[in-house]
């Protein structure tokens, strides 16, 4: 009789392993594919699991808390997980290169913590590559080296700071000092990374981006405001912000731009907040160069407005230079940037 039933209870555990395995299937190949690519703390992840994005766009969220409950639920199947966007400045513009190709520069600016590239392919949506800081997701140093501390990472495809989709839009979110958007109207609910993820998975062009952008209330997060540049494959590029609660959308005098963390849009907040002088020596640089620069040309450029401040929490964890044409990114972590690493969408 006891024998049966300890081969009972065995039959048991090895159903409820082999179940969890297949219930998890998907998720534990893309854990056990993460590769790392730099010592500084940065990782590269190809996402094979279905993430769940066409369901989010249902119901949406209209706050970091709901987010991290619908994430929990799809991705971790109820597992606890907390997400925490701290203080972060960054700095972005569009050129042309060399070639002719569009080209979209980006600096991610806090103090240190790792990243990871994620490669998602959903199967209602554009393939794309993205960053993602995982401080953001509780990881310090050594952050995903053991497979078993990347279970958190799987909530990575819901809060990209930039990336660029298979058709050549790239867009980056920047943080203003401002009281956070957040429009309350009858339209699904999104918040800041979630309104990237939108645009990578479902735009174009930037005009797809922006009627996209329109058909959800923004709500931004960790209380605090942000504005986004958008760029795609034509070499048309745009600002989005939102103005009490109201979303402007800022085209160039030229057919070049940048952004850093004040408001550009006319008006009672123009100017409001901080990188005016990065944000000057962005557009002397393109205005000089005509708006073409090369690959080493726009990291010198970001070289030139990163930050090295470790000690107030505001150092250039990444610049990245993304070929809208090609779908490309070319990228220096934490200020290395003499040893730049290239990913493509394909």
């Amino acid at each position: 009789m006891l024998k049966k039933i300890l081969v009972s209870l065995l039959a048991a555990v090895i159903l409820a392993v082999v179940g969890l395995g297949l219930l998890f299937r998907k998720e534990i190949q893309t854990l056990i594919a993460v590769k790392k690519v730099d010592d500084y703390g940065f990782y590269e992840m190809n996402f094979k699991a279905d993430y769940g994005f066409d369901k989010f766009l249902e119901t949406g969220v209209n706050n970091d808390q709901e987010l991290v409950e619908y994430v929990s639920k799809q991705l971790l199947k109820g597992i606890p997980l907390a997400i925490d966007i701290p203080d972060l400045g960054c700095s972005t513009f569009n050129a042309i290169n060399e070639k002719g190709d569009p080209i979209f520069g980006r600096n991610f600016d806090l103090g240190f913590s790792p990243s990871v590239l994620v490669r998602t392919a959903p199967e209602t949506g554009y393939k794309s590559i993205s960053m993602v800081n995982l401080e953001f997701l509780g990881y310090g140093e050594n952050a995903l080296d053991k497979i078993s501390d990347r279970l958190f990472s799987l909530a990575a495809p819901y809060i990209p700071l930039d990336g660029v989709n298979e058709k050549g839009v790239a867009m980056g979110i920047l943080l203003l000092h401002d009281a956070p958007t957040n429009q309350q109207t009858e339209k699904v609910d999104i918040t800041s990374t979630t309104a990237i993820r939108l645009v990578l998975d479902k735009a174009a062009n930037v005009d797809e981006a922006i009627e996209l952008l329109k058909k959800y209330d923004m709500h931004d997060s960790a209380g605090v405001a942000y504005h986004y540049q958008i760029t795609d494959a034509s070499g048309k590029t745009v600002i989005v912000e939102y103005i009490n609660n109201k979303m402007t959308i800022l085209t160039p005098e030229d057919k070049y731009f940048g952004a850093t963390n004040f408001y550009l849009t006319p008006g009672k907040k123009f100017n409001q907040g901080k990188g005016q002088d990065r944000y000057k020596k962005i557009m002397t640089t393109l205005k000089d160069k005509k708006g073409q620069l090369e690959l080493a040309d726009s990291m010198n450029l970001l070289k030139a407005v990163s930050t090295n401040k470790q000690e107030e929490d505001d150092a250039t964890q990444w610049s990245g230079v993304y070929n809208n044409k090609k779908q490309t990114l070319d990228v220096a972590i934490g200020r290395q940037y003499n040893k730049i690493h290239h990913f493509s969408v394909e």
